[in-house]
């Protein structure tokens, strides 16, 4: 099963990190090049433990679908979004926060696994993980920048 592991230094403090890395109006900001927008579930604002969303974006020219929920939960150093519903056979995305000095470490742990057996492991090997490593770091690069400026507080009202 293929890992991801990011790590992002960001000049702001955890808390304001931990909530824009939840935040669902900020993952909408960060996805636009894919048309990327909840649907269902919680749709808007700060998403919390137990609930979920709904994802709808084009990926690879087609129009797809995921559900992920919030399994775990520990303010401001952690929380986990897991699939429920999608094209995917599994999903497991870890958030992690530590605070270093003034900066706030922010690390991401996504596991992944495709369906279709050696087909989805080689789609996997081939495409997947670079395709989904490239969208978590314009996702991060997003976070960064909105959390280093004033631009937080408009998504963080």
């Amino acid at each position: 099963m293929p890992e991801i592991r990011i790590e992002t230094l960001i000049n702001a403090p955890i808390e304001r990190c931990f909530d824009l890395s939840r935040s669902i109006d900020l993952h909408t900001i960060s996805t636009d090049h894919t048309d990327e927008r909840a649907i269902a579930g919680r749709t808007s604002g700060l998403i919390g433990l137990g609930e979920m969303v709904t994802w709808s974006a084009f990926h690879f020219g087609i129009r797809q679908q995921l559900t992920s929920r919030i399994t775990s939960y520990s303010f401001p150093e952690a929380f986990t979004d897991e699939m429920v519903r999608g094209a995917f056979t599994y999903i497991r995305h870890d958030h992690l926060f530590s605070q270093q000095y003034d900066q706030t470490l922010m690390t991401d742990v996504f596991r992944f696994a495709s369906p279709f057996g050696p087909l989805g492991w080689m789609a996997d090997q081939l495409v997947l993980t670079s395709y989904l490593r490239r969208l978590l770091e314009k996702r991060n690069r997003v976070i960064k920048e909105y959390a280093e400026s004033d631009r937080w507080m408009a998504v963080l009202h």
